[in-house]
């Protein structure tokens, strides 16, 4: 009798338990339920994490009304994650108590172009069959990328995406990687192309650089968030640091050609952002439109995850506490020629060949030269 009371014990323990774990398998796809004040106090941590401001405006009610948007964020990150087998996960950026409107009007000033407008399109890297590529790429594990930079409250996207890839390239044609500056183009290259924080084109800031004689690095004109001091470029015309010799486009609408170009140096490409501000983790799929891009990002390099999916590896500048440290990894292979987020819509990249120097070291060179002649007409 004892032997079967221990019997039924058991199996009933059994049953309950397989009860308990098809539960908890079911609570675990669905989004969690929280109180107002653990939802605020979450937002009390968050602002901290985030070194936000304390909305102490009228009231409060700027602080509010925030708090009201995180909480429709936070709504938004826990129904996305809730669904099974995700790509990936979404998350409390800094921008959790931003609108979708906000956050386009602030980060997203890349200008809406389809075709490629400042670039002459290459064939260089035109994808022919036959040609062997890398199976995986990532311009960071060759040193050829700097860390993670935030434009902040600045549109100046197609500076930073830009400035990376001539930093890029100029690793890898001379062997020095030197972090450039942002803040030379957004207040020296205005005008009829590119506005400072208001927005711009990657291709545009490499014309520049050309004209210029080059590109100071940020140590020496540092950035300032900000569009409204004069250019001080001119007077540190002695102290430029890194030139290029040219830009191109890659051939449109061909992810293939563009995996050609990244498996060479890092691709400044335009990509449509509007549903990136919470992205924590794992492959991007979208949604996202296809056709135009917004928002001026760097490839640095491509790979397949463990599951087998394709993807870019893009640096973007929203900070390292954004993302995976600061990066994005981005559908490849997509079934329309535009890429996914319109990435294989306008990538462009700078041209430098490796004889080429700097105007540093020609200023220097001519210094040199100067002296000897002066040597030379003492001895004579």
């Amino acid at each position: 009798m004892a032997i079967r009371l221990i019997t039924l014990a058991l199996f009933t323990l059994s049953v309950l338990l397989l009860i308990s774990l098809s539960l908890g398998v079911v609570a675990a796809t669905e989004p969690q339920q929280r109180s107002e004040a653990e939802v605020r106090l979450m937002y009390e941590r968050w602002l901290v994490q985030n070194r936000k401001k304390n909305y102490n405006g009228l009231l409060g009610e700027e602080k509010e009304k925030r708090f009201k948007i995180f909480k429709d964020n936070l709504k938004l990150i826990e129904e996305h994650n809730s669904v099974p087998k995700q790509s990936y996960e979404l998350g409390l950026t800094e921008f959790a108590d931003l609108t979708d409107d906000e956050f386009r009007d602030i980060y997203l000033r890349g200008k809406k172009i389809e075709k490629i407008s400042g670039s002459e399109i290459g064939d260089r890297y035109l994808y022919k069959e036959g040609d062997v590529l890398p199976d995986e790429v990532d311009w960071r594990d060759k040193g050829a990328v700097v860390p993670v930079k935030r434009q902040g409250d600045c549109g100046a996207c197609w500076a930073f995406s830009a400035v990376g890839a001539v930093e890029g390239v100029n690793k890898i044609a001379t062997g020095d990687l030197i972090s450039l500056s942002e803040q030379e183009l957004i207040d020296c290259d205005r005008g009829v192309d590119n506005f400072g924080c208001l927005g711009g084109q990657a291709e545009f800031a490499f014309e520049f650089i050309i004209r210029n004689g080059g590109i100071l690095a940020d140590q020496v004109y540092p950035y300032s968030e900000n569009d409204t001091a004069a250019c001080k470029g001119i007077e540190m015309v002695t102290a430029r640091f890194v030139t290029i010799d040219g830009h191109e486009g890659v051939p449109q609408y061909d992810e293939m050609s563009l995996k050609k170009a990244v498996a060479h140096q890092p691709i400044s490409v335009m990509i449509e952002a509007n549903n990136m501000k919470l992205y924590k983790s794992g492959v991007f799929t979208g949604p996202c439109d296809n056709w135009y891009g917004n928002h001026n990002v760097l490839v640095v390099g491509y790979g397949s995850s463990s599951s087998g999916q394709d993807y870019w590896i893009i640096r973007n500048s929203w900070g390292s506490d954004w993302g995976e440290d600061g990066y994005i990894k981005l559908e490849r292979n997509f079934h329309n020629s535009t890429g996914n987020c319109a990435v294989a819509v306008r990538p462009v990249y700078p041209i430098k060949s490796n004889a080429s120097f700097d105007l540093l070291s020609a200023n220097v060179f001519k210094l040199v030269c100067l002296f000897v002649f002066q040597l030379g007409l003492l001895l004579i």
